[in-house]
């Protein structure tokens, strides 16, 4: 039987690391990044540096008329796909990288599914899009702007796109070899690149999403109920992360099944409070 590296973090017992995962070695946390890019746009809009409702085009050269503003961006329904064109093998992100990006926004117009503010649909091109948005409004780096307006403030560290090799944690292959992850520095970036140790990212949904330090959720964050979560996944690295009133829970795994490591994360939740089954 396989065994899968395995942390689990909550508000209710102490931390749980199974089969070789670690507290303090960075791992993938995938989509869970559209929750920190949500909190940086959310942090400059509250600074008056644009506006939610701001069009997509006063930023990126888009054709006008697809109507998408930021706040479509980040609540998925802008009308756009899961995924940019051209994704697929092995590493399916490593050749979107900003002329692969550049490409998609001057002919955004053809790939919009349905009008924006009309459809929810989750889309990792929307979060590279607003990723890059923000990217242009303050001619600063994505890093950069993860770091001033939620790492810091949060004194939040361990959160990186590129951590050094010798303190990632990756899903091991069946002779025991570290599997190569899949290339997220590119334009997806702030769709699902990132990686942290559980440990910081418990302190981040803590911050986020108990104290609240830097004020309401951001909308990227998921409800069911009273529940605010949100998972994420890559080829070897799932995360679900979620809070109640009643307290929170983490939990990574060192395998792409995003589906068990969501059930894990309700299960021990369950256990503790009421949550939505579905």
């Amino acid at each position: 039987m396989l065994r899968v590296p395995t942390c689990v973090l909550s508000s209710f017992e102490p931390p749980q690391v199974r089969n070789g995962h670690s507290l303090d070695l960075f791992v993938q946390i995938g989509s869970l990044t559209k929750t920190l890019t949500a909190t940086v746009l959310t942090a400059l809009a509250d600074r008056g540096v644009l506006s939610l409702d701001d069009p997509l085009e006063s930023f990126l050269p888009a054709p006008e008329g697809t109507g998408i503003t930021l706040r479509h961006l980040a609540e998925h329904i802008s009308g756009l796909p899961r995924l940019p064109p051209g994704i697929s093998g092995r590493d399916p992100y490593a050749a979107f990288g900003p002329q692969a990006l550049d490409a998609v926004v001057l002919h955004l117009d053809t790939l919009v599914t349905a009008p924006a503010g009309t459809t929810e649909e989750y889309s990792n091109l929307g979060y590279a899009l607003l990723g890059a948005a923000l990217v242009a409004a303050t001619r600063t780096p994505y890093e950069e702007l993860l770091h001033r307006h939620v790492l810091d403030p949060l004194g939040v560290t361990d959160v990186a796109a590129d951590p050094p090799p010798g303190r990632r944690l990756c899903r091991r292959g069946i002779f025991g070899r570290p599997e190569r992850p899949w290339t997220m520095t590119g334009a997806i970036l702030p769709a699902g690149g990132l990686w942290a140790t559980p440990a910081a990212t418990a302190r981040l949904v803590t911050g986020l999403l108990v104290d609240r330090r830097l004020g309401e959720p951001a909308p990227a964050w998921q409800r069911a109920g009273r529940l605010l979560w949100h998972n994420g996944a890559t080829g070897g690295a799932s995360v679900f992360a979620g809070a109640a009133p009643q307290g929170w829970v983490l939990v990574h795994r060192l395998s792409g099944r995003s589906a068990a490591t969501d059930q894990l994360a309700l299960q021990t939740l369950r256990r503790f409070v009421d949550v939505p089954s579905q």
